[in-house]
């Protein structure tokens, strides 16, 4: 059983910056292309940005890009989402997901790409 845990949310000024870090308990992480969510307040889950299990490409959503950066070590069987600039529509509950594919290359952007959910960190943004 895999499992994510996400760390580094919190309260933030707007314009202000967070690390999100995603901790995987396997070493097989790395086989896997990795993304991350985020379910604001009433909301749908979205996708946010993906990275590619080698680590070689990423994807982000338009609203994010030139802000957000995913980055993975897999060493470390860490994954990292990168937020500057925020927003207070960036106020969300942010989560980590590992997909079930072992496409070392590909980027995955549909929920139903990925199987293995952490519990999320909360993004706070205040104005």
């Amino acid at each position: 059983q895999v499992q994510l845990v996400e760390s580094g949310g919190g309260l933030v000024q707007a314009g202000g910056s967070l690390r999100l870090s995603c901790t995987a308990s396997v070493r097989t992480f790395s086989n896997y292309a990795a993304g991350w969510f985020r379910q604001p307040p009433g909301k749908e889950r979205e996708f946010v940005a993906g990275i590619s299990g080698d680590g070689g490409n990423t994807g982000y959503v338009d609203s994010v890009k030139g802000r957000f950066t995913i980055s993975r070590d897999n060493a470390k069987n860490m994954v990292y989402l990168q937020i500057n600039s925020l927003k207070p529509e960036d106020r969300a509950v942010y989560y980590c997901a590992r997909s079930q594919f072992t496409s070392s290359s590909s980027v995955y952007y549909a929920r139903s790409s990925y199987v293995y959910w952490g519990q999320g960190t909360q993004v706070t943004v205040s104005s």
